[in-house]
Parts: structure tokens; sequence; C-alpha cells
């Protein structure tokens, strides 16, 4: 059976912390930035505010979720994913983010897939069509820009994910599953291979 094309961003698969919070920190994010989705890679603006990453740059972690006082309910929301809006002018959402440097994640290939070749390389990401109605991110690995030697690139392939055989991710090519870590985080950058 050929894995689908679902990405469901970068899902936390171990960390330092334990489940759930798998040592989230806290950030702000301006009351009129873009929406970022539950396992979106983000990173710090030029004013120390999280938003959503770029697929090549140094990111601050993986965004878990916010709270923020909604205008429109008028009480304090707890949310998975900041909607972009509902936030009165100049004010900040807080943000939760994962950037613990031993953080390893689970997130779904592109239509080329990974090899056992990749693990141990340097690998960066794009940011794909979330689900809006679940808060959850679209983002995957780009395996266009896997690298052994580009140290600046956000993550590191640690391993394929082929088990349990036969559920989607775990077939060998196109939108299989792998699991990484931090490579360039603001808590951690590594060297090449």
């Amino acid at each position: 059976m050929a894995n689908t094309n679902t990405p469901f961003g970068f899902r936390q698969y171990s960390g330092t912390g334990s489940s759930p919070t798998y040592e989230q920190v806290a950030g702000s994010t301006a009351y009129n930035a873009s929406a970022i989705y539950y396992g979106d890679p983000v990173q710090l603006d030029a004013n120390g505010l999280i938003i959503v990453g770029t697929g090549s740059a140094t990111i601050a972690g993986v965004y878990s979720g916010c709270q923020y006082l909604s205008v429109s309910q008028k009480r304090t929301v707890w949310s998975n994913y900041w909607p972009g809006s509902d936030v009165a002018s100049g004010n900040v959402v807080t943000s939760y983010y994962v950037n613990d440097p031993n953080a390893k994640f689970i997130a779904q290939t592109d239509a080329t897939g990974l090899t056992q070749a990749g693990v141990g390389a340097n690998i960066g990401f794009a940011i794909g069509t979330p689900n809006a109605a679940s808060g959850i991110s679209g983002a995957y690995i780009d395996v266009s820009t896997i690298s052994p030697s580009t140290t600046t690139l956000p993550f590191r392939v640690v391993s394929l994910v082929t088990q349990p055989p036969g559920v989607n991710g775990t077939e060998a090519g196109a939108y299989n599953l792998a699991i990484v870590a931090f490579n360039s985080v603001t808590t951690k950058t590594l060297v090449g291979i």
C-alpha cells in the first residue's frame, strides 16, 4: 500500500521532558502575525517575536500552542494554534514551543521520500497547507534540501519510521515518515557529518 500525502507538521517523538509538555517554553507572538499551526517550525523575528519558520534558517523550535485574550469571546483562550487574529491591537499572544536540544520529531517527507542513505544528513522543511479546522500544521520534510555538510539546515535525519508495517508513512518511497532532531536551533547548532 502506497503512502498518502497527509503532512502533519513536526510531531514530538521524544525529548528531555515528559509528555505532554516536553520542556515547552513560552514566547510572544504579535497580535497581527500570520497564523501559526501546531507542529510548525518557528523562528524569532528581528523583535524577538515568534513567527512561522522558513525552511533553511535557524529556528527557535516547534510550535505547540498559545494563550490569548480573545476579543470575540471576551475570555482567555488556550489553543493548539494561533489563528492570526482575535486579539486587540498592540497586545501580544503567549506562544508555546519546544526548543529542547534533545527533542526528536516525526514528520512526513515530500513526494521524493527519504532512503536509509539520508540518515545522518541535515535537512530543511517546507510549510504546506495546514488544517484550519483542527489547527494542525501542514509542514513536511523538504527532501530536495538534504545535505550532509550544510550546517545551517534546521533538522538532522535520525532514522526512518518503518513500524508498524503497513501504516501510512512506513512504506519506502514518497511521503514516508522520518524521525528528525534539531540541527540548527537557537539552543543548539551542530556541524556537518
